[in-house]
């Protein structure tokens, strides 16, 4: 045991020490929201600009047809196929004249082909248009009924998930975010950590440093060592990922006025309605920040980090035992590696499929039986554990899903350590999956 313990200390230490593990912990993050800000950013700003010259044989789309932000209408004279162009116009429409409600084709011409999205708005606008004609035929005016429409909406939704006699509001976006985004880490996590087992394994083989090491212990233990502390890597990394992300709302509370801070704990004592006798009313960045933390607060946010914690060790624990395997019988040539590695990352492709329709629709049958495999549990359970426990994901399709994930990784480790112990002293030779097979399963 002592010998696990100082392979992991120095797993551990050698990887946490190192200047590239606080770079990449700081600004991972950063990166991260720099990303989002970026592609948001070049969403908005990567949209074309489009001024259509509307040829309109009806007489009624001018009145009717309304621009928007990168489409223009214009309706002008002499304009036609052959010279909208040269009159300063990307495309042209063509809209026949409209027979009662016929089925008919209005036609768009352009140099450039447009992009599915503007042709959507194009298609809606137009629409938009012809519903306004005949609500003015009907003698309704689109003034009355966008006003109808902007007053209706004063009722809003609000979400309980039973639990026993009692029921707790519940938030489907934020569990739909939590469940991604909890999917999303552990799916790279294990992509990033494994090919570090296994490089690991490659190098020290390689190297021949392997045969030193055994030397004095022994392979399962070598094995063991580096995966849980590479492991810990990882975990060290999420936690601190954890206590900067608080540390930083933490300190944001510090740059909100004092005046906007009070008028949020008002709207927290009411519930998020001051009454209409009240002294103070609350401002619209109040009402923001107040629904905020309350749809933050409607997660269980000690089960949900629990959970994460446990099936990242799981999943990494299940998978990073078979990476090392593989990296114990490739000698120099990457390509044996990546053939090696398929029936690996396969698995691991597929079960992110599975997540990301299971963060959608978390109480199918296939999301609720992926989420008790130990082959696609730590993503898909994670999926679905942000919906809700005991609501959507029961007690026992939790246990059972976190029992099954630690008899997996016991079972992956076993087999890994016998293909390892054979794998880790041979040299010069390309070992298949069908070898490597005999060697898990051979009884001595």
């Amino acid at each position: 045991m002592n010998k696990i313990l100082i392979i992991i200390q120095r797993e551990y230490l050698s990887r946490v020490k190192n200047k590239r593990f606080l770079l990449t912990t700081i600004l991972t993050p950063l990166l991260m929201v720099l990303f989002f800000v970026g592609a948001t950013y070049f969403a908005i700003q990567g949209k074309e600009d489009h001024k259509i010259a509307v040829v309109d044989q009806n007489g009624f789309f001018k009145g009717n047809l309304e621009n928007t932000t990168h489409i223009l209408f214009e309706f002008p004279e002499a304009v036609d196929t052959t010279n909208y162009i040269q009159k300063g116009y990307t495309d042209i429409l063509l809209i026949p004249e409209f027979k009662g409600t016929e089925k008919i084709n209005y036609i768009i011409r352009s140099k450039k082909r447009i992009g599915l999205t503007t042709e959507e708005a194009i298609s809606r606008k137009i629409d938009e248009a012809i519903e306004d004609k005949m609500l003015q035929d009907a003698g309704i005016q689109r003034a009355q009924l966008d006003s109808i429409r902007e007053k209706s909406q004063f009722a809003e939704l609000k979400s309980l998930e039973e639990q026993g006699d009692t029921a707790q509001e519940s938030n489907a976006a934020l569990s739909y975010g939590i469940g991604f985004g909890s999917g999303m880490l552990i799916y790279i996590t294990m992509f990033i950590y494994g090919a570090m087992v296994m490089r690991g394994v490659m190098e020290e083989k390689t190297n021949r440093i392997a045969e030193v090491m055994v030397s004095s212990v022994k392979p399962f233990q070598l094995m063991l060592g580096k995966i849980i502390g590479i492991g810990a890597v990882g975990l060290t990394q999420f936690l601190m990922w954890i206590i900067l992300v608080v540390g930083l709302m933490a300190a944001a509370q510090f740059l909100i006025p004092h005046e906007v801070l009070d008028q949020v704990n008002t709207l927290k004592q009411y519930n998020g309605q001051i009454p209409a006798g009240g002294m103070m009313q609350a401002g619209d960045t109040a009402q923001n920040i107040y629904k905020i933390q309350h749809t933050m607060s409607t997660a269980n946010w000690p089960l949900i980090i629990g959970c994460f914690i446990f099936y990242f060790l799981g999943g990494y624990l299940f998978y990073a035992s078979l990476f090392a395997a593989v990296g114990s019988v490739v000698n120099e040539d990457p390509q044996d590696a990546q053939s090696l590695m398929m029936p690996i990352t396969m698995p691991i492709i597929f079960s992110f499929i599975i997540m990301t329709n299971a963060v959608q629709n978390p109480g199918t049958p296939i999301a609720t039986w992926a989420s008790i495999i130990p082959f696609s549990s730590p993503m898909v359970m994670m999926a679905r554990i942000a919906y809700g426990v005991p609501g959507t994901v029961a007690y026992w399709e939790l246990i059972v899903s976190m029992l099954s994930l630690v008899g997996g990784f016991l079972l992956t480790t076993w087999l890994s350590a016998k293909i390892y112990r054979t794998g880790i002293l041979m040299y010069g030779k390309k070992v298949s999956w069908k070898e490597m097979g005999k060697w898990a399963f051979r009884k001595n």
